[in-house]
């Protein structure tokens, strides 16, 4: 098999088995392997069909970019990657769509910070991630990966609706209508204020102290040198 067509064999698997076992047919296997057991076979999965992806991308063979990546590139991508940053650890606090106590009493809240800019503020953050690195990094092989990432966290996304919607009820679809799936779509409908928008300290603190340590770890260990460090050190 060419290595081009194993990293999309083992990209459909992963995100065919993450999706097939978080919607259609988790509910089969919880009942029969109870929460525990389902929980461990679905990261035995996720975690080896991931490694597969992984595998397969690296073996790659050296491929020439697709398009030139200047200084202008590297800065939106890795404003990219800050935005990116700030939604994530952003959505690490009172987010209703993570498995934890007090998702409805989340959902109740009125959505601020990066609630108001999207209810998947994580699963954005990583399609952002992917969207930038294939900015950066045009070769055939880096823009199925990203491609992958991207897809499986919008199209999770979508289906995380729905099965919240089942679970929660009118709790869920109460911050669904407050809500919106596509960044600030709320406040260009004008349906919000932008200032509701504006991240909260925890999420914009932590996310530039994320992005300056990850992509100083981008070049620490030995791969592009990324963010800021590309202009200063």
């Amino acid at each position: 098999m060419q290595p081009i067509s194993l990293l999309i064999v083992t990209g459909v698997l992963f995100v065919g088995s993450h999706l097939l076992l978080s919607h259609p047919l988790r509910a089969g296997l919880a009942a029969r392997l109870g929460e525990r057991g389902f929980q461990i076979v679905y990261s035995i999965v996720a975690i080896a069909t991931l490694i597969m992806v992984v595998q397969a991308w690296r073996g790659m063979p050296p491929e020439p970019p697709l398009w030139a990546v200047g200084d202008g590139l590297w800065t939106v991508a890795s404003l990219l990657v800050l935005f990116a940053s700030i939604l994530f650890m952003g959505s690490l606090i009172g987010n209703p769509a993570l498995p934890a106590p007090g998702a409805e009493k989340a959902a109740a809240a009125p959505p601020r910070g990066v609630f108001a800019i999207t209810r998947h503020p994580m699963m954005w953050g990583f399609a952002l991630w992917a969207v930038a690195h294939a900015m950066v990094m045009p070769m055939p092989g880096q823009i199925i990966l990203s491609a992958i990432i991207a897809f499986l966290a919008l199209v999770g996304s979508a289906g995380q609706d729905a099965k919240k919607a089942r679970l929660m009820g009118d709790a869920w679809r109460g911050w669904a209508a407050r809500t919106s799936f596509i960044p600030y779509a709320q406040q260009v409908s004008g349906q919000s204020p932008w200032g509701d928008a504006i991240p909260r300290p925890h999420a914009l603190l932590g996310g530039i102290v994320l992005w300056i340590a990850a992509t100083w770890a981008h070049g620490a260990l030995g791969y592009m040198v990324a963010g800021i460090w590309r202009w200063v050190g």
